[in-house]
Order: C-alpha cells, then structure tokens, then sequence
C-alpha cells in the first residue's frame, strides 16, 4: 500500500514536493523518475507489504527500460498470475505483486484489468507509444485524483499533492459542494474543485499529450445485470460461508504483521472467526469512547470483547475522550482531502494509530458487508416500504409533515422523521432520498443568492439517478439500493475515509467482504435470504451460526459514529462560532448568515435536530480554510 503521483507536460520540479506531501502513506520508501523528453514525471511512496526488499522499489522499470509503473495497492491473486506469467516466459527478479502487475502489462495489455483481484490504482508509462495508462480497481476500495486542463494531466493519491502539481486552478465546484452538503459525502467523480476528478471505481484512462484520449469502464457491479436469482437456501448459506472464508485467507497474504478491526458487529467478528484459522494468533483492535454520549448510545466495546474471549485472540483497546475527538476534527478534515461529514472516520485513525504503535501494518476490515447483504437502517426502511408505499401520494405527504413534527431528542424519533422524510416523493426518488441527509428546501435557505444562482438548474440526485435509471424495470427495489450502495456510498464515503484515515496512521486496511468473487456471488441470493421476516443480513448471519455467539450474530446493529450531537451542544460550540460566524460566513459567499446562525439557534434549543447539517457546513468552511486560503 502506498502513494502515487504524475505529471504530463507540467512543471516537473513541482514533483518532489507533490511526493513529499504523501510520505505518510508510503514511510518505508519513495522514488521519483522524471523523463523530460516526454515532459513527464512520475512519484512513489513506499508501505513495504509484500517483498520488502530492494526488488518491491518504486517507480519499478521493465527489463528493457520502456514501461514505468507506480501502483498503490494489493494484488491478491498475483501468485497465480505469476505462476501463469512463468509459464509464458516471463523471469522474475523479486516476489512482489507490482513486478506482477508490469510484466502482466507486458503480456495484456489494458486487457490485464480483467485478470487483477485486488485493490489498487497505478499508472503505468509506455514510452515508445508516449501514453499514460491508469486504473482504479473495482469497487473503488482506493483513491486517485486527477487533473487535465491546458495539455497538463496531474494524478495523485491525495487532493493535497495533486495541489502541488496545479497550484493555480482552485476555483470551488457549487454542484459538488452542493452534492457533500445533501449527503455528507459526494456521489461520483466531483470534488470540492472544477480542476480536481475523481477516477471512478472500476474505471480506466489513457493520456497523451497531456489529454485523455481514452477513458471506459473495464468493471459493472454484478448486481445491476444479475436476474438469476436461483440459489436455495442451503446453497446461499454454505456460499457465503466458502467465499467469505476463501475471502479472508487470500487477504492474508503480507511480508509484515496483520491484524484486524474488531467492534464486536457482525462483520469484522465474521473476518476474525476466519482470519483466525490462518493466524491463531492475529492481533485485534478495537475503541472505547469515554465522555458525553448521545442519548440511546449503545457501547460496542463489550461485544468486542466476547467475541475476543469466544474466539481465543488477543484484543488491543484504544480508549479516546470525547472531547479529544472533537478537538481533533479539523485536522480529520485537513487529512481527508475532502469536506466528508462523518465523525466516524476518527475512530479508523484511532485504531490505525494504536496498530501501528504495536507493529502492525496491516488491518482487515468488515467494510462492505452491509452494502452486500443489507445491514443498514434504511434497508430496513425500505423493507417497511410494504406497508405504506402504496398509499395515494396526499396520505404519504401527510405522514411525512406528520412525523416531521416528532421530538428528535429521541434516537427513535429520528429514525421514524428520517424513515418518513421524502415519503410522498415517487418510488424511485424514495429510493435516492434515503442517502440524503439534509433536504433540498432546507439547503436553499441556507445558501447565498449568489450561491443559489450558481447552482440555478442542478439537481444533487442527478449523478445516482442516471447510474439507476437503466436498471429501474428490472431489479426489485432492494437490488437498486444496493447498486447505489456499492457504487456510491463505498467508494465515495466508507472507502474514501478508511482509506484515508489508516494511510495518515500508515497503516493498510483489507476489506475481504469485497473480493470479487465473494461479490459476484452475493448478486446471485435471492432478498428474502438477504431480509428474511424482520431480519436484515439473514444469510450471513446464518453462515456465522457455528463461528460465533448468536448473542453476536443477532445483536441489534449500532454504528460506527461519535457523540455528534453532544459536541454540537458542547466541544463544538465555540470552533462553531468562529467558523460559522456572521463575518466568516459573509466572507466566503457560500451561504446565508442570517439563516444560518437561526437554523444554530433553532438546532441549540431543541426545535430541530440540524446536528450534520450545521456539521457539514462546519466541514466546508474548514476544508475552505485550509485548502483554499492557505494555499
């Protein structure tokens, strides 16, 4: 796991420093290779995984001089392509999985992409036909940035290096700041700035001269073509058990320790019960949040802490004030690159942190089961869909202004107002509207005329509207929430913080539950063993039966977050009066003063829960602060 950066037909000497911006994701090494023949350089820092010998060293040359490669990832099949790769003729000096990734280069071509299980983005350098090849793997499980404006293509692995490549084109893009506004996070390829995209997940690019003159999609997620729903219930059960264990154990594949988040959820303790067959001695980690807590805060720290006893392993606790968390906010928005509203990314850097400090490199993660199997709150709205769904749109409307009303100091209370939020909107804008976390009306008051002018015509949904549309005739409407899942919320929320936020510690996080067959096979499970009765994840957690506890198995589900709205009230209250000031608010032309300091007091008092609203505000401001202003 590493960093990776490029210039084509920019200003080289930038590159050094664009590198140097990124040494936290790669400690161990780092290399630069500059061709200005070609007017084009290329940067690596080094996490030494797999080979750590001189052999794994980055930018990596072909036999011949004439490729370049800088990958940031795993390729966990690559034992196999070597083997393949011998056969064809291929010799090997080292044992790494990037001498893989250039000689299958060698051999396919782009076709490679097609062959790769793995998490990963590279670039690759042919210097007799003077392109750039660049991949982003499947499901997006890592970052690349990039930039082509002027004959000038920058790519990095973090928007803060890339800054360095183009110092001069920051001008805020309005639809994306609009798009992390509405869900916290921001759907598809937009980024706080025009200049700056982001590769997409499963998406490939070829650059000459500068330019982009070849981009496609080598990857579709299965579940958007996927009808033959056919499995039985015995097939799906004992399915999930082989994929997800085969899942984990290829994960395991490192040159330095491993270990793996444990929270006491389903998920992470499913990856541990297999991780532990290969590793019966895999160190755990987990977090214990001390202070204020949000009323109907659930602790997750003594399920860890059974399943830790229950499967024989060791667990590591970091224990983290709340009000450190709070006061660590602004550098977790510095460190994501992005203006992303969830607090919960803080307790990944925790975790990384204290892993690291005990030796480990490595982390597996339960990431994506719920995005496989369902697991989240608003598939189980979803599902309650049934009951009132088909009521006329004036009795859905009146439910929706019914349970506005409700008294959201309550945990419930927030679940039914959000259940109902956008109830007498159609089915299939019902359906984007459970990513939503701040409404559209709502949002206009909050903005400046200038602002709302700007964004005269844009429509927030658009971008997951028109990835669903195509598959709205022939999917039930859980596979199109799970298609906008997988898409969407993984790569550009989960993925984008886990990432993130285990690099800054340089530590590398493995998600087993998004190795490819594993997903490919979860498309083939009919939903009623997805939900089955009231259940969510029903075929998982039957898998999980001879593994685990089933106090465990069927514990009720509780996030990942932080006390967000405690800190609103407290730790949060003066960085909030400096950040979301009458004057600093005037000066950015964002948004409205007025209406903004009311929707504080409204939010202090009690009259409405406005807690990640004000927060993504919040989240903005600072990411204005330190990537606009300081730079």
């Amino acid at each position: 796991m590493c960093g990776i950066v490029g210039v084509f037909g920019g200003d080289l000497n930038s590159l050094n420093s664009a590198n140097s911006l990124i040494s936290h994701r790669g400690p161990d090494d780092d290399g630069i290779y500059i061709n200005r023949t070609l007017n084009i350089g290329l940067g690596h820092r080094r996490l030494s995984i797999l080979d750590t010998s001189s052999f794994g060293h980055q930018p990596m040359f072909s036999d011949d001089g004439k490729l370049v490669l800088v990958f940031n990832g795993e390729i966990y099949n690559y034992k196999e392509l070597r083997s393949d790769l011998k056969r064809k003729g291929f010799v090997f000096q080292g044992k790494s999985d990037t001498e893989v990734l250039l000689k299958l280069y060698l051999s396919e071509g782009k076709k490679m992409l097609s062959k790769l299980n793995g998490i990963f983005t590279f670039a690759i350098l042919d210097i007799n036909s003077e392109l750039l090849f660049l991949a982003r793997d499947a499901l997006g499980v890592k970052p690349l940035y990039y930039s082509t404006e002027d004959n000038v293509f920058a790519f990095a692995s973090e928007i803060k290096a890339l800054l360095k490549l183009i110092p001069n084109n920051k001008e805020l893009d309005v639809e994306s700041i609009n798009r992390y506004l509405s869900f916290l996070w921001c759907p598809g390829d937009g980024t706080p700035l025009k200049s700056v995209k982001k590769l997409l997940p499963g998406e490939a690019i070829i650059v000459k001269n500068g330019c982009i003159t070849d981009k496609w999609l080598w990857y579709k997620l299965p579940i958007l073509n996927n009808t033959n729903k056919n499995l039985d219930k015995g097939r799906s059960i004992s399915g999930v058990t082989k994929y997800l264990r085969q899942a984990v154990h290829r994960q395991m594949v490192a040159d330095v320790p491993l270990g793996a988040f444990l929270s006491g959820g389903l998920d992470s303790s499913a990856v541990v019960a297999f991780a532990k067959e290969v590793n019966p001695d895999i160190r755990c980690f987990s977090i214990e949040t001390k202070g204020k807590q949000d009323k109907g805060f659930v602790a997750d720290l003594p399920y860890a802490k059974r399943v830790a006893k229950h499967l024989n392993v060791s667990l590591d606790v970091v224990s983290i004030e709340s009000h450190r968390m709070a006061s660590d906010l602004e550098s977790m928005i510095v460190q994501l690159d992005e203006p992303l509203a969830d607090p919960a990314a803080l307790n990944v850097l925790y975790i990384s942190q204290l892993a690291r400090e005990q030796g480990i490199k490595v982390l597996l993660s339960g990431a994506g089961g719920d995005d496989l199997f369902t697991g989240y709150r608003r598939h189980y709205a979803l599902q309650l869909e049934r009951y009132w769904g088909w009521l006329p749109k004036s009795v859905r409307t009146g439910l929706e202004s019914i349970t506005r009303n409700l008294n959201t100091d309550n945990s419930i209370n927030r679940r039914i107002v959000k259940m109902f939020n956008g109830a007498g909107l159609n089915s299939e804008d019902r359906l984007i509207n459970y990513f939503r976390w701040s409404d559209d009306p709502l949002l206009q008051s909050l903005y400046s005329p200038e602002f709302r002018q700007q964004l005269a015509g844009s429509n927030s949904n658009q971008i997951m509207q028109d990835f669903i549309d195509p598959i709205l005739t022939n999917s039930s409407s859980l596979d199109q929430m799970l298609a906008l899942e997988q898409r969407f919320f993984l790569a550009d929320h989960n993925l984008n913080y886990t990432d993130k936020m285990s690099m800054a510690a340089g530590v590398e996080v493995r998600v087993p539950f998004l190795d490819l067959d594993l997903v490919n096979f979860s498309t083939k499970i009919p939903d009623n063993l997805k939900q089955r009765g009231g259940v969510g994840k029903w075929v998982l957690k039957k898998a999980m039966e001879p593994y685990l506890p089933r106090d465990i198995i069927y514990r009720p589900k509780t996030g990942f977050g932080a006390p967000l709205r405690t800190w609103m009230q407290h730790d949060l209250k003066e960085i909030m009066r400096d950040l979301l000031s009458i004057e600093s608010i005037n000066s950015r032309g964002l948004f409205s003063a007025v209406n903004v300091q009311k929707l504080i007091l409204d939010n202090n008092q009690g009259k409405i829960d406005a807690s990640y609203t004000l927060f993504s505000l919040l989240c903005v401001e600072i990411w204005c602060r330190e990537y606009l202003d300081k730079n």
